[in-house]
């Protein structure tokens, strides 16, 4: 158990949550000019071609009224905000591969003088040539 707790700070101290809720936050105050987008501008753009605004399409069956209209405002809504949040991240992941250095590995093998060949870096003969390599004393040779 006091492993759990112990988890449960370090997971509720730690930047992700603080990122998660940065991130909700934003997303909440997105979602309302996604909804005013779609309810402001494109519902009425679209009642100019159909003669009527997309969110009064009602279907009535047997009393209950069906708003179709609001459904589809709502599919639209869905799209434009996942669009949108896949930007935002592909945008993020681009910048993190941009503020990530290469990793240099140190190599492992060289290349036989003699016969052009790869070999392993610490060979003292070559198993292709089976020539005797001269030792080195500057590994930034090969």
């Amino acid at each position: 158990m006091k492993k759990f707790i112990q988890e449960f700070k370090e997971f509720a101290v730690g930047g992700n949550v603080i990122d998660m809720a940065v991130g909700v936050v934003i997303g909440a105050a997105f979602k309302a000019i996604v909804d005013s987008l779609v309810g402001d501008i494109i519902n009425p753009l679209i009642g100019l071609i159909a003669d009527k605004d997309l969110s009064a399409y009602v279907a009535t069956i047997g009393g209950v009224e069906v708003r179709y209209g609001a459904f589809i405002s709502a599919v639209i809504n869905f799209f434009l905000m996942a669009f949108v949040i896949f930007l935002v991240v592909k945008a993020l992941m681009k910048a993190k591969d941009i503020r990530k250095k290469p990793v240099v590995e140190d190599p492992t093998e060289k290349e036989c003088p003699y016969c052009m060949s790869m070999i392993p870096i610490k060979a003292t003969r070559c198993m292709h040539c089976t020539s005797q390599l001269p030792e080195l004393v500057d590994k930034e040779e090969f």
